[in-house]
């Protein structure tokens, strides 16, 4: 059938190298453009409404076209857009995240999460004069060098479980990056400390999503968490943890969840209240690296639009109104939506599991819900499969992110959650029947 969406596709490939200009856009047989979208319902150009678990990959905590932060964008338009001077926006809004986590003493705004990402592997770098770092296996940190090592290995270049190859993701990537990133098995405290033990003396951080999106998406345990803060600690490197999409699931992000604290924190997603935007977060004596204010500063830092305070003033109002008592509601929500899923999962009598934490779920077209990246890996039929999933979700009115995972946002109540569970279990029933399982 011809689709408004297929004509734009046909036009944007002519310009756009694939169409997009980011991959998870696509989906066959071609993207879907949006029309409009309010609160946790996008309309696309052919005038199909959908309730969007998917939140624009996380990033929109209050759902689309909020109107205080229309309002405080709009207030903000105004007056200009970006300076080559610093604005009281951000030092609110830096002052208010501070505020959230003891560990903040100072902030640092740029772009994105990406950025921020990098931002603390060359902090660490600077700080204590080594090259290498270790990251977990098959976890997502952005699009640079060094944090992409090992995002998408498969069996044929993974190595060991306990002893994963550094394997890159992007054709190019240059030799030296995979010697000095080591990977690490997740929620492996013995083997992971065994790997940081043989670069003691070389390595300047370890990198940890507290709960790695591509790897399960199940929280990372006390025990693992404890074990690499404390080696760092002995072994003079940082602990960086990745909360771009994670900070969402406490008041002061997933670390207050933990006895031992991470050096850095990296942020983005709704920090920026719908806006690009990426932070770095830290004690007093290690965001010091970035200080220019009395010389040259050990790591240089700028960027034309960080800190624009446009993004400071809608991520301001997101975050002021994304309070303890609005995380808690949230938080009630997501554990109320995975109970749910379960349940149509039961009713469907398909092989299926649910992860995930706070307001934050993945649906696994897997009986036993896989807890690292190895047990949660697809095979080009498992990838098919849910693929086929998640367009049946589309066709019941629901948007989840490409790999299964969704997100709530505050807009969300009970109906939003029913109408989740009844498109999960109808697609699920779909698929079944397709794969010829009755």
């Amino acid at each position: 059938m011809s689709s408004r969406s297929k004509e734009l596709y046909q036009r944007a490939r002519r310009v756009l190298p694939g169409g997009v200009s980011r991959n998870t856009l696509l989906r066959s047989p071609h993207p879907l453009y949006a029309k409009s979208a309010e609160g946790c319902r996008v309309v696309d150009v052919d005038g199909v409404e959908r309730i969007d678990f998917a939140n624009n990959m996380a990033s929109l905590i209050h759902g689309h076209a909020d109107p205080r932060i229309v309002a405080a964008v709009s207030a903000q338009l105004v007056r200009g857009t970006a300076f080559t001077l610093g604005t009281e926006v951000e030092i609110a809004h830096a002052e208010h995240l501070c505020s959230r986590n003891a560990g903040f003493d100072k902030v640092r705004f740029m772009n994105s999460g990406t950025e921020a990402v990098m931002a603390a592997f060359k902090a660490a770098r600077a700080l204590t004069g080594r090259q290498r770092f270790a990251k977990v296996e098959g976890t997502y940190h952005g699009a640079y060098d060094y944090a992409e090592v090992s995002q998408a290995p498969g069996p044929e270049n993974w190595g060991p479980p306990l002893q994963p190859a550094s394997v890159p993701l992007a054709e190019g990537t240059p030799e030296n990056i995979l010697r000095d990133v080591i990977v690490l098995p997740f929620n492996q405290p013995e083997a992971a400390i065994a790997r940081l033990e043989q670069y003691s003396d070389e390595l300047a951080g370890v990198l940890l999503d507290p709960m790695p999106h591509r790897a399960g998406f199940s929280p990372a345990s006390d025990a693992f968490v404890s074990a690499l803060a404390r080696w760092t600690q002995a072994n003079g490197a940082l602990l960086i943890f990745d909360e771009v999409i994670t900070f969402r699931t406490e008041f002061g992000g997933m670390q207050t969840r933990y006895a031992e604290r991470p050096d850095l924190t990296a942020m983005g997603k709704i920090i920026g209240g719908g806006f690009p935007v990426g932070a770095l977060a830290g004690r007093d004596e290690l965001m010091a690296v970035f200080d220019a204010s009395s010389g040259a500063p050990r790591l240089p830092h700028s960027g034309t639009f960080s800190a624009n305070p446009v993004t400071m003033a809608a991520g301001l109002s997101a975050m002021q109104r994304f309070d303890e008592a609005a995380v808690a509601r949230l938080n009630a929500l997501g554990e109320r939506a995975r109970q749910q899923i379960r349940q149509a999962i039961d009713v469907a009598g398909v092989p299926a599991s649910v992860t995930g934490t706070g307001s934050l779920f993945r649906i696994h077209l897997k009986a036993e819900a896989p807890d690292d990246y190895r047990s949660s890996f697809l095979t080009a039929e498992e990838k098919r499969r849910l693929d086929q999933f998640i367009d049946q979700m589309y066709q019941h009115g629901v948007m989840l992110i490409h790999t299964g995972a969704g997100t709530l946002c505050t807009p969300m109540g009970q109906d939003e959650l029913d109408r989740l569970a009844d498109a999960v279990c109808k697609s699920l029933r779909q698929l079944r029947t397709a794969h010829g399982k009755r």
